[in-house]
């Protein structure tokens, strides 16, 4: 069991003072809480667009059972706990018209295969990536952040069908990409 400071509570409690989620199925209030928790922008209560509950069940269940988390990048990676993330942009290599966060997904995907959580914060040509490779995810969180292509990718996500944690606009980021998958990571619901 994972032991909750005292500042993270208190966090927590001004939050749902601040918003309420108690509308929200149990793992989708986890994911939400958690995000706006890192973020300290409760907007995320109405930008955020989850997959149905039960693949959110699915993809924290295939954590506990060791599926691996990919990230696009090591900010993302870092703020990962309880599992050590696969992220392969520092070995990949801009060119061919891919970002080196492109580059570093492929690499990835050749060294994981299917059934995998992947987690995009940071470069919207990463999440591009995934949808091109055709991954087989779990789940992706799909929340990179910036003003060019980040809200064009993460439509692209939601129009794919696949499991995702996205939001609409061009807010995301590094820290809330972990902080979905922490909060996934960190279920202990059935």
């Amino acid at each position: 069991m994972r032991a909750v400071h005292p500042i993270e509570a208190r966090s927590y409690e001004i939050l749902r003072a601040r918003v309420d989620t108690s509308g929200l199925p149990p793992l989708t209030r986890a994911v939400t809480e958690r995000v706006i928790h890192a973020s300290a922008d409760v907007g995320y209560l109405g930008d955020l667009v989850m997959s149905a509950e039960e693949h959110l069940r699915a993809a924290a269940a295939a954590l506990r059972g060791g599926a691996p988390v990919v990230t696009d990048v090591e900010m993302v990676a870092a703020g990962v706990t309880a599992v050590a993330p696969v992220c392969r942009v520092r070995e990949a290599a801009a060119g061919g018209g891919l970002t080196r966060s492109a580059a570093g997904i492929r690499l990835a995907y050749a060294e994981v295969g299917p059934g995998a959580v992947w987690a995009v914060g940071n470069a919207p040509t990463a999440l591009e990536e995934i949808l091109r490779l055709d991954v087989r995810p779990v789940l992706v969180v799909g929340l990179p952040v910036g003003f060019v292509g980040a809200a064009e990718s993460k439509q692209a996500l939601r129009e794919s069908g696949l499991p995702a944690v996205s939001n609409r606009s061009e807010k995301g980021g590094s820290a809330v990409a972990a902080a979905a998958v922490n909060a996934l990571l960190y279920w202990e619901g059935s």
